[in-house]
């Protein structure tokens, strides 16, 4: 093969030749097999074992046996063990229902669970466990404790001292370990001169071995010991001089200091609990740790008050503190580690410190909340009599070629009937009492007789009607700038009724003449919410408590002098530019109504187009259920929540839902700063609110599924309806 010089520019059709060159050349060369690891598909299998051929993917093996956990686990130990497999257990894992086994320098481990719903059988899975540092077990060993990964080994061998040395002095330069002399250990130590009572020690080395695995390995220390039964306990670790001297930090855990080259950590509590607690296993000698908490917690104010009482495995104990909290510190030796507690606790002064804290910081925030409470009920008080002034008393006429059961007025817009369900929706600009009038005028022609009801306010009227064993019932509710009129009844009902689906009549347009917006519609890059610059009116609201950044839920309404399609295009385009994916159940697209469903990276949102005295008008709502979540406000599955407060200083008494519910004096507000609330299924309720010595009032309210609304009766006795999310 010729050689091309480094740096010469190979032409792409020499580059495609090479590389399918190497191609052939890597598939006709077989695959040297990693000796390291087990074939777990060639190991012996119980008798009676059933395997899945959907089990046991990639490099594992499962198979199922007729036998509960408790009666297999011994099985397979006995049948490996008899197949040349030593079981272990790793040190810190000893109530682990893991089966670990070692054959040379290959690693296996057995997981069992019970089969699915069949506590009588179990499941048997084969893994192999790649041994990085091994060293040789001797024969016959017992309670052996072995990590490979370091290595570590505790175990006890059957043989005598002097045996088990030579067992060792053979095995370890078998397997490549050389033994440090004074000469090889200079880059570590500058002395092997260590004496063991009753015993031995000896230090070795092993080179970076592609072939055995090994790679940049530390040297281990090998300790042996004469037992009073004549056997030897055996102990192979990782070298004390190969080890960390100074620690460095890691990342805390509950608040508390804990040093790099940890194996396993917890912490519980964090830097705020009145308790936290923090635990590590620590790969390092006892005086390198203690150095690192002498230095970390002297850096964090810490100091250290004396010797605390050992507990059992202590080797050292010691009393901490600083201005707010208390503290032991507690170090000992397991295995190879050095393991670390240390627990902290408040003083008493700081406990009251701190509830005084969150008293008056509580005390604040009820304040706060109160104040915007007085604020949103003026601004709604004010925005209502504007919204109510552009509404029109007119007296109403029919439309004319309405298929609807009832006569639908000449205002109406958006208008939504299910004949089947018996369900009527319209939005209309016209005010609550011209509605009303004009279903009471035209039903009563129609021979429908009024039910007397309770609601009839400026805001908001039911009207309930009934003619020949069938009913209608009517809720007329005033809707910012607009009125909602719904209404439901088997007197609505048409089996082979058509949907109907109108935007008004064209009246509305003034004439057919649309208003347009000149040019492309274009976003308002200072609005929270998408909206175009060329918008006629907007209003923007968000439902947040005092203090909370976040807003459970926002609300975006605007009327813009453009086609509904050009505003739908717009829309698509900004909410996809925020990351939002629009969802197509539910989705409602028409000339003159729009409603679509949106999933946002903050949560659900909606969209709804329609059209308002030729103009598009916009609704979009977002919602944060995290937000609402951790506020408490967040309904169950499938149902909605209220939240009733009162802002008043007399009680207050709720009834709706068949369920009476007093509502004390200042509930949701400083006195008492959770109010009561409820969880309702989705529908529309009727609800009674009574103050000692102020008239009664009967309004109602719609609740959806999902939906959480607040009812606050203000100090005047007057409720106002807030949708929290």
């Amino acid at each position: 093969m010729s050689m091309i010089e480094r740096g010469t520019q190979v032409p792409a059709r020499w580059r495609l030749l090479a590389c399918g060159l190497l191609l052939m050349a890597s598939v006709s060369l077989p695959a040297r097999a990693d000796d390291g690891i087990v074939d777990v598909h060639g190991l012996p299998q119980l008798e009676g074992a059933v395997q899945d051929p959907s089990l046991g993917k990639g490099g594992g093996v499962e198979y199922r046996m007729p036998t509960p956990e408790a009666v297999t686990a011994p099985a397979v130990k006995k049948l490996l063990s008899a197949n040349g497999w030593v079981p272990y257990v790793r040190p810190l894992e000893e109530k682990s229902t893991t089966l670990n086994f070692k054959k040379g320098r290959q690693g296996l481990s057995v997981f069992l669970t019970q089969a699915l719903g069949r506590p009588d059988q179990s499941v048997v899975h084969y893994s192999y466990d790649r041994i990085y540092g091994n060293v040789p077990f001797p024969d016959g060993a017992s309670d052996i404790m072995f990590d490979g990964t370091r290595p570590y080994l505790g175990c006890i061998a059957p043989g005598t001292l002097d045996a088990t040395s030579d067992f060792y002095a053979s095995q370890m330069a078998a397997i490549g370990w050389q033994k440090l002399t004074p000469e090889t250990a200079t880059r570590w130590t500058t002395s092997l001169e260590e004496t063991v009572p009753n015993g031995f020690r000896a230090f070795y080395a092993h080179a970076d071995s592609e072939e055995t695995g090994f790679y940049r390995q530390k040297p281990v220390m090998l300790t042996l010991t004469r037992r009073d039964d004549g056997r030897t306990n055996v102990d192979i670790r990782v070298a004390p001089f190969a080890l960390p001297g100074e620690l460095k930090a890691d990342s805390d855990l509950a608040g508390l200091p804990r040093p790099n080259s940890t194996k396993s950590a917890r912490g519980l509590g964090g830097a705020s609990s009145n308790k936290r607690e923090m635990s590590a296993a620590v790969m390092a000698e006892l005086p390198a740790v203690l150095a690192f908490y002498h230095r970390e917690l002297a850096a964090r104010g810490w100091q250290e008050d004396g010797s605390a009482p050992l507990a059992p495995g202590d080797e050292v104990a010691i009393k901490v503190s600083t201005n707010e909290e208390t503290g032991v510190l507690r170090l000992g030796r397991k295995y190879d580690f050095t393991m670390v507690s240390m627990i902290a606790q408040l003083k008493e002064s700081a406990l009251a410190a701190r509830a005084k804290a969150k008293k008056e910081a509580d005390e604040q925030f009820m304040k706060d909340a109160e104040a915007m409470t007085k604020q949103v009920l003026a601004e709604d008080a004010a925005r209502r009599k504007v919204q109510a002034a552009t509404l029109s008393d007119a007296p109403l006429q029919a439309q004319a070629g309405s298929t609807t059961p009832v006569p639908l007025p000449e205002t109406a817009q958006e208008v939504n009937f299910d004949g089947p369900g018996g369900r009527l929706e319209f939005n209309a600009a016209s005010s609550v009492k011209a509605l009303a009038t004009f279903y009471r005028s035209s039903l009563k022609q129609a021979g429908w007789k009024e039910q007397p009801s309770v609601i009839n306010q400026p805001n908001m009227a039911v009207l309930e009607f009934a003619k020949g064993g069938k009913a209608i019932s009517f809720t007329v509710m005033q809707m910012g700038a607009k009125v909602n009129v719904s209404a439901d009844g088997s007197g609505l009902k048409m089996a082979a009724a058509n949907p109907v689906s109108k935007s008004g009549p064209a009246s509305n347009d003034a004439a057919g003449v649309q208003a347009k917006a000149s040019g492309p519609l274009e976003a308002d890059p200072d609005s929270a919410l998408p909206v175009p610059k060329q918008r006629s009116s907007t209003s923007l609201g968000t439902a947040k408590l005092p203090g909370v950044e976040v807003p459970f839920r926002r609300e975006l309404e605007a009327s813009v002098p453009a086609e509904l399609s050009d505003v739908l295009a717009f829309y698509r385009s900004e909410l996809t530019k925020l990351g939002w994916q629009e969802k197509t159940e539910g989705a409602v697209t028409t000339a003159d109504r729009v409603q679509l469903a949106f999933a946002s990276p903050q949560g659900p949102a909606m969209l709804k187009l329609g059209r308002t005295r030729g103009e598009t008008s916009i609704d979009l709502v977002q919602k944060n259920p995290d937000a609402a979540t951790k506020a408490d406000i967040m309904p169950k599955p499938g149902q909605a929540k209220l939240l009733l407060g009162n802002m008043g200083n007399q009680e207050a008494v709720l009834t709706i839902n068949k369920q009476t519910i007093k509502v004390a004096a200042g509930a949701g507000g400083p006195q008492s700063p959770k109010g009561p609330m409820l969880d309702l299924p989705p529908g529309k309720y009727q609800y009674a609110l009574k103050i000692a010595g102020r008239p009664a009032r009967n309004e109602a309210i719609e609740l959806v599924a999902g939906d959480a609304w607040g009812l606050m009766v203000g100090p005047t006795g007057e409720v106002l309806p807030l949708q929290m999310y």
